[in-house]
C-alpha cells in the first residue's frame, strides 16, 4: 500500500451515519469502528450527532449517548487518524466546539446553508483561535448558483477556513454542475476544495470523480454507504475505484472494505439503498436527513412521505426547518379530505 495521500479523505459515517440509526450510536460501536478505521489508515473520522454537536434534541432527534463521550471514545482509539465534528451555528456552540477541543478532536467543519456563510464567522475563527484545522461547509450547494457559491466561499475563506466544502446535502447535483462549481472554487481560493456527496440519485461516485477532476482534493465517503438518505459516496468504494485510477488515498483497500462488512453492516437497521424515499429526495432537492422525519409525519397523518418532501422542495425548507414537516403533512392532509368530500 501507498501510504502518500493524493486524496484526503473524511469518514462520515459516525456523524451523518447517525441520520441513519436514529442518533443511537453507542460507545462500543463508535470505538470499534473508529478503531477499524485508523487500523486501514482512514485520516480523518467525523463523530458526532448527525446534525452536529449539540444536535440532540427533540427537534432533530435524541441521541442514545451523549455525544462528548463518543467523540471522548473515538480520540481514545486512534492512533493516526485526526477525530472532526460538525457544527452548524445555531444549534451548535462555542462551549460545544471547545469541549470537542478539550476532548483531543482536532478538526472542526462549521456548516451553513449555501446563502448564510456570515453566520459562521465567529466559530471558525474561534476554531482557529483553538488551534483546529478549520472546514467551511457550504450545505444544500444545488440551491445557489456557481457565482453565489463562490461569494459565500469566499467569505468562508476570509474567515479562516483551511478547506471550503460544496456540500450536495439533498444529492440533487448533477456531474457537470457539481463540475460548474468546483472549477469556479479552483480558480478564486487558495483554500484546499472539497466535496461533499449524497446518494439519492445513484450520483454520489460519479459527482466526487467530477468533483476531483474539477480540482478538490477533499472528499468525503461513508462505509457502507452509512449516512442520510441513500447515504454518501461509499467509502470502500471510492478507495477502489481511486486505487484503480492510480490516484492514492493511503487507506488500506481490503481493511477497509472489512470494516464495512464486519463492523458496519451488522449495526445497519435497514441496507443502505436508493429507496423511493431517499431518490424523491434528490429528485425534490430536500435536505437528506429529513426523510425520517418525513416518514414518520407521512404514517401521523396517512399521507404518502413523496408529497411530503415533494412539497418540501418546492418551499425551499431548507436544514433547521425540521418543525415545518409536520405544518406541510398536516396542510396536505386536510387537503387530502377536503377532496374526498
Amino acid at each position: 500500500m501507498n501510504s502518500k495521500r493524493e486524496i484526503i479523505l473524511t469518514e462520515v459515517a459516525l456523524r451523518d451515519g447517525s441520520h441513519a440509526v436514529r442518533h443511537q450510536f453507542t460507545v462500543d460501536q463508535v470505538k470499534s469502528i473508529a478503531k477499524g478505521l485508523d487500523d486501514a489508515n482512514v485520516p480523518y473520522i467525523e463523530v458526532s450527532h448527525g446534525d452536529g454537536l449539540g444536535g440532540s434534541s427533540m427537534q432533530y432527534g435524541l441521541s442514545l449517548t451523549n455525544e462528548m463521550e463518543l467523540i471522548e471514545a473515538a480520540v481514545a482509539e486512534v492512533k493516526q487518524a485526526k477525530i472532526a465534528v460538525l457544527l452548524i451555528p445555531g444549534i451548535g456552540t462555542m462551549p460545544h466546539l471547545k469541549e470537542a477541543a478539550g476532548l483531543g478532536v482536532k478538526m472542526a467543519r462549521v456548516a451553513t446553508h449555501v446563502t448564510e456563510a456570515d453566520v459562521s464567522a465567529q466559530h471558525i475563527a474561534y476554531a482557529k483561535e483553538l488551534g483546529l484545522e478549520t472546514v467551511g461547509f457550504l450545505m444544500m450547494s444545488h440551491m445557489a448558483s456557481p457565482k453565489k457559491l463562490l461569494e459565500q466561499a469566499k467569505l468562508m475563506e476570509s474567515y479562516g477556513a483551511d478547506t471550503v466544502y460544496v456540500v450536495d446535502s439533498a444529492g440533487a447535483l448533477l456531474p457537470h454542475q457539481v463540475k460548474e462549481r468546483i472549477t469556479l472554487l479552483k480558480e478564486h481560493l487558495t483554500a484546499n476544495i472539497g466535496f461533499h456527496a449524497h446518494n439519492n440519485l445513484s450520483l454520489a461516485m460519479a459527482n466526487t470523480l467530477a468533483a476531483m477532476e474539477a480540482g478538490a482534493t477533499r472528499i468525503d465517503g461513508s462505509i457502507r454507504c452509512l449516512g442520510a438518505g441513500a447515504g454518501n459516496t461509499q467509502t470502500e468504494v471510492a478507495v477502489a475505484v481511486l486505487d484503480k485510477m492510480n490516484i492514492h488515498t493511503g487507506i488500506d483497500l481490503y481493511k477497509i472494505m472489512d470494516v464495512a462488512e464486519d463492523l458496519v453492516a451488522p449495526i445497519l437497521e435497514t441496507p443502505q439503498e436508493i429507496t423511493r424515499g431517499s431518490l424523491v429526495l434528490g429528485y425534490a432537492g430536500v435536505y437528506s436527513s429529513f426523510y425520517l422525519h418525513a416518514q414518520k409525519a407521512a404514517e401521523r397523518f396517512g399521507i404518502d412521505s413523496r408529497s411530503i418532501l415533494i412539497e418540501l422542495g418546492k418551499r425551499e425548507v431548507v436544514g433547521g426547518q425540521e418543525d415545518m414537516i409536520m405544518d406541510v403533512a398536516a396542510e396536505l392532509s386536510k387537503r387530502k379530505a377536503e377532496v374526498a368530500v
